[in-house]
């Protein structure tokens, strides 16, 4: 532990496995901040490479507090559940190890009021960026907000908010361990269904990296588990009284995300029945069915679940004339 701890504003929050081709950036990009009063906390998650002496190398000549901790393997979430516990900030952020933030990142998102705060994020793959979300208002509940969300209205990363550490802490909100896909939006959204207003800056200050090892490429169709989480959360909801979005989650996020799953299954060119054998079995079709929302997307999924072969025929050769 490096570094005065009193008057800590904001925890930066950064678990690292086997990251030594890119944390040296992304710790530079976090010691460059234009703002005062923030620590920054490494989790070293049993790495085999560079990665903790890069760390250790950067952050003993930075005129910052810093904790560096060396644990052995626990998965990111346990990782980032680390950073939590041992953080002194009023307000928490997440960095994650092969992206980076722009100097004003920290001075964008802290106000020392709003529960939460957001900023824009952008996907950066080689010179090729995408375009920012452009929000209309400088405010937001965060009722609306997660409503958005279940919606798929907005683009959205748990990274581009700062969390209220009391929120986190006094509610005892932990990323879950038992997901590799979609823990971190499980988290955000049980947060933010504690909270009151999130701050919104339309700066993009974010740089989520795209490269072959940010995705986790697996043909055990893990990627269905976000059905798992969502089901957990509409549970939670339903315990605090958000009713009307515990409702949302199984009328619209679970549909969605099935959905786009499974295109992104047929699109990677995954085995059409073995797609379809795992729908069943996680009973998948039934949950499609109960989408209730957009007409166009609707239809989509009636005619899928008419009759899958066909549909299946159809989007290949509409995929194809597009490719």
């Amino acid at each position: 532990m490096v570094g005065k701890m009193d008057n800590i504003k904001v925890s930066v929050i950064v678990p690292v496995f086997n990251n030594s081709e890119y944390i040296g950036t992304t710790l530079d990009s976090i010691i460059s901040q234009d703002f005062d009063g923030y620590e920054i906390i490494v989790i070293d998650d049993g790495s085999t490479d560079d990665s903790l002496k890069i760390v250790t190398d950067k952050l003993k000549t930075a005129d910052i507090p810093n904790t560096i901790i060396h644990q052995e393997n626990q998965g990111v979430s346990g990782a980032r559940n680390k950073g939590i516990e041992v953080s002194h900030g009023d307000y928490l952020v997440f960095v994650d190890a092969d992206d980076y933030i722009t100097p004003n990142h920290l001075s964008c998102l802290y106000n020392g009021e709003t529960d939460f705060s957001l900023i824009q994020l952008v996907k950066k793959d080689g010179d090729i960026t995408s375009s920012p979300h452009v929000y209309q208002q400088e405010d937001i509940s965060a009722k609306e907000f997660i409503e958005m969300e279940l919606k798929m209205q907005i683009p959205f990363n748990f990274v581009q908010l700062m969390y209220k550490s009391d929120i986190i802490k006094n509610n005892s909100i932990k990323f879950s361990r038992d997901y590799i896909y979609g823990e971190d939006t499980y988290f955000a959204l049980m947060a933010l269904g504690f909270g009151d207003r999130i701050a919104i800056s339309n700066e993009v200050t974010y740089y989520y990296i795209q490269h072959p090892k940010s995705a986790i490429r697996t043909s055990e169709f893990r990627r269905f588990d976000i059905v798992s989480v969502f089901e957990e959360l509409a549970d939670f909801y339903k315990k605090i009284g958000l009713d009307d979005l515990s409702d949302l989650i199984t009328t619209s996020r679970i549909p969605r995300a099935i959905f786009g799953n499974m295109n992104y299954f047929f699109y990677n060119s995954y085995d059409f029945d073995e797609v379809i054998e795992k729908m069943k079995e996680l009973d998948l079709f039934t949950k499609l069915s109960k989408f209730e929302g957009d007409s166009k997307f609707k239809l989509k999924i009636r005619l899928f679940l008419l009759n899958p072969k066909i549909y299946y025929k159809v989007w290949k050769r509409l995929k194809n004339s597009i490719d």
